[in-house]
């Protein structure tokens, strides 16, 4: 199979996704604002990885627009995309609907609620009802039309959906303390943490991390691998 990444900061990688993709197929990553998009008619199925912009950031990011056209092509020639954190946000608006920033940032370890339809999905049933995930956001989004709401946290309803055999993932389970760590050393990143944990943030938020960090990265390597089942069964 052939696989896409949409990249958007090079320390956001597919992390514990990556092995599993690459065990299906080659995966191709492109930098966005430096490489340019290529035919999308040549992969089986894109990743849209996070990055420090939003949606609403289009009038000083100008490939945003782009890339969200891009998206939109993708899912109307049935790709499947699996977007997360801002990229799924990307697919939100890609799909038509209000992306937008919440009340309050959400960042830190959080509880995800699988809905009904969720622990149906054939992708997320199966899993715990709940699970703690590592969230770093301020936007969210509404569900498009046509898309299933799959899974909430207390601060933003919407987390998860389903439309047709993509996905939007607004939590990290991919990412490990390694990772996290990396995204530490740039100050926009810890910026962020400061302004919403406090001047203690970063080890706050690295001690959360380690202790939901083995399940996170173990439900990843799972529903990555049913994802890419179900693709390459079709």
């Amino acid at each position: 199979m052939h696989f896409l990444e949409l990249r958007h900061a090079q320390c956001e990688p597919p992390a514990a996704y990556a092995p599993v993709l690459e065990s299906y197929g080659d995966v191709q990553t492109v930098l966005l604002g430096t490489d340019p998009l290529p035919d999308h008619r040549r992969f089986d199925a894109v990743i849209v990885m996070g990055g420090p912009m939003g949606v609403g950031d289009q009038g000083e990011v100008e490939w945003l627009t782009s890339e969200i056209e891009y998206i939109r092509d993708l899912v109307e020639s049935d790709v499947p995309v699996w977007g997360v954190c801002l990229g799924s946000q990307l697919l939100a608006a890609a799909l038509g609907a209000r992306v937008y920033t919440g009340a309050v940032p959400e960042v830190g370890v959080e509880e995800i609620t699988l809905t009904a339809e969720g622990r149906q999905d054939p992708v997320w049933g199966g899993l715990p009802s709940t699970f703690p995930a590592m969230q770093w956001h301020s936007d969210t989004f509404e569900i498009p039309n046509g898309a299933v709401r799959l899974a909430g946290s207390a601060k933003y309803p919407n987390q998860l959906f389903r439309y047709k055999q993509s996905y939007a993932v607004q939590f990290h389970l991919e990412a490990s303390s390694e990772v996290a760590r990396e995204w530490m050393e740039l100050a926009e990143y810890r910026d962020s943490l400061h302004a919403s944990l406090g001047a203690d943030g970063p080890r706050i938020f690295m001690e959360q991390l380690g202790a939901a960090e083995s399940q996170g990265l173990e439900i990843a390597v799972a529903v990555m691998e049913k994802w890419l089942k179900s693709i390459s069964a079709k």
